[in-house]
């Protein structure tokens, strides 16, 4: 848990390709790989598929982070579907700096259909990442967290 934000649970959505990183998380529940229960899961038939419009409305509906998992490069069931995904992950990325949303909030990760344990790593960081920036200032109960509220609410020794 958060020293900074108390009680800060990060939600995370995860867009995971189909042919691996699904099967990946398939894979990681299935042999009780623990990950945290924050993270959501969105399968996609690839990760090309994750329009930026997607990852934008994720943030608008209070996730704090988003991942978007693909296959490795050059194992695409596709053929280039995760070389595209990369392409489209930059401009992702600037839009959201544009929108003030920080950069650790979204990912683009590689992930086979055998690395249940890789899997539960990628969302275990992403987890501790957001949980040492906080909860996105676009989450609706964002100001439950913030730091000059949480001024207001310890307790003086």
């Amino acid at each position: 848990m958060s020293d900074i934000y108390p009680g800060f649970e990060p939600k995370i959505l995860a867009f995971t390709c189909n042919w691996c990183s699904y099967a990946a998380a398939d894979l990681a529940g299935t042999t009780r790989v623990q990950y945290p229960a924050g993270l959501r899961i969105i399968r996609v038939m690839c990760s090309v598929m994750v329009h930026p419009n997607l990852v934008i409305e994720a943030f608008e509906r209070g996730a704090d982070g988003v991942l978007m998992m693909g296959c490795h490069p050059g194992e695409c069931y596709y053929q280039d579907g995760n070389q595209k995904a990369k392409a489209r992950a930059v401009a992702i990325e600037e839009v959201l700096s544009l929108m003030g949303i920080e950069r650790e909030r979204f990912r683009l990760v590689w992930c086979s259909s055998a690395e249940a344990e890789g899997f539960a790593c990628l969302v275990r960081e992403t987890d501790e990442a957001l949980r040492a920036i906080g909860p996105s200032r676009r989450r609706k109960d964002a100001s439950k967290y913030s730091v000059k509220t949480l001024r207001n609410t310890r307790k003086v020794s």
